[in-house]
């Protein structure tokens, strides 16, 4: 058996130093320290900020829980939930790794090199989940609606519509997910309506995983 020993030469160095150039010291540090790849969210807090949809789905969900225990009010887990899903998080699971990624909390109006202020994780998701009942998801309905509308400057002569539904993965024992033949998944089926000129999504509406009553599969 050969025995290899590494010298302390071997190693790189947390810093390169390089010859000063036009009166500057030059140094390479491989430390990253807090780095993000989701520049993406900065840009949707600045939307949301124009447009208030976030502002617009909180009025829609009544809030069960005590005001004295709350860590994350509900718009900072509806900010969190929206701009990650947006940016191409759609598990809730994802919050566990992004609740301390410095832009996402940026987005959320969190410091975002403070390491006491963390986002929700993704237990909290499945919480909201559970706890958001018909007539919350009626009402946020309502507010896409409200939302689609507020975009125009003055009332069209008339507005086409496009239906068309959607499988929407899921995984474990989550409630109303069944199994879909046509996708070869379970799934929830999701109906989503767009502005069929602009192609503007108007609204959403959650459905079971299962083949609509009466309805054909495209």
């Amino acid at each position: 058996m050969t025995t290899c020993t590494r010298h302390a030469a071997d190693f790189t160095p947390e810093q390169l130093r390089f010859p000063p150039a036009a009166g500057y010291t030059v140094r390479a540090d491989f430390a990253g320290g807090e780095v993000s790849s989701d520049l993406g969210a900065l840009v949707l807090g600045a939307v949301d900020r124009r447009i208030g949809l976030i502002d617009r789905l909180v009025t829609a969900i009544v809030d069960p829980r005590d005001p004295r225990y709350i860590t994350h009010t509900l718009r900072d887990l509806l900010t969190q939930r929206v701009f990650q899903i947006a940016s191409g998080y759609e598990d809730g699971n994802d919050a566990n790794t992004l609740r301390r990624d410095p832009l996402f909390k940026l987005a959320a109006e969190r410091a975002p090199l403070d390491t006491d202020n963390l986002l929700a994780c993704g237990a909290t998701f499945s919480r909201l989940e559970v706890a958001l009942r018909r007539s919350d998801i009626y009402r946020m309905a309502r507010a896409l609606i409200e939302q689609f509308i507020a975009g125009y400057s003055s009332a069209p002569a008339s507005i086409t519509l496009d239906l068309d539904h959607t499988d929407d993965a899921t995984y474990g024992q989550q409630e109303l997910s069944f199994y879909n033949p046509h996708y070869g998944h379970y799934c929830y089926l999701p109906l989503l309506v767009f502005e069929a000129r602009t192609g503007a999504l108007v609204t959403a509406s959650l459905r079971p995983g299962k083949r609509p009553t009466g309805a054909s599969m495209p």
